[in-house]
């Protein structure tokens, strides 16, 4: 998150919300939420986040818990403890060290990008 961007909305660690979420700017999931999400904005989904749903947002920073599909317009970042159980699709996906990821992954650049470009951006470092 830059520091221009402002939090619209939190959903703290112990609430719950099932639905469709639409939003601009960014808001913040610490708490349980099931259904679609899209957005212009950010979505942070912080540790102890659990968010199962389909997501369309410009960019996701991720610490928790993720089922489901990720397209993003800009950019995916996952951080540990992060674990990602389906598919994502941006054009910069950066994946930390443990981070436990299950599903494919595909970075397009651009309008003409070729469909099998498969690129991750790993920090994984070895100490």
């Amino acid at each position: 998150m830059t520091k221009k961007e402002i939090m619209n909305a939190f959903l703290g660690e112990d609430t719950e919300f099932e639905g469709e979420l639409k939003f601009h700017g960014t808001i913040r999931i610490d708490g349980h939420f099931k259904g679609d999400i899209s957005a212009v904005g950010t979505l942070v989904i912080g540790e102890a986040g659990l968010v199962e749903a389909n997501i369309h947002v410009s960019s996701i920073v991720l610490s928790g818990e993720l089922h489901g599909n990720v397209l993003a317009d800009d950019r995916v970042e996952i951080h540990a403890p992060g674990k990602v159980f389906g598919d994502i699709q941006a054009p910069i996906v950066v994946i930390h060290e443990g981070v436990l990821f299950e599903g494919n992954c595909r970075t397009l650049q651009g309008k003409d990008a070729d469909e099998s470009q498969l690129t991750v951006i790993s920090s994984n470092k070895q100490d």
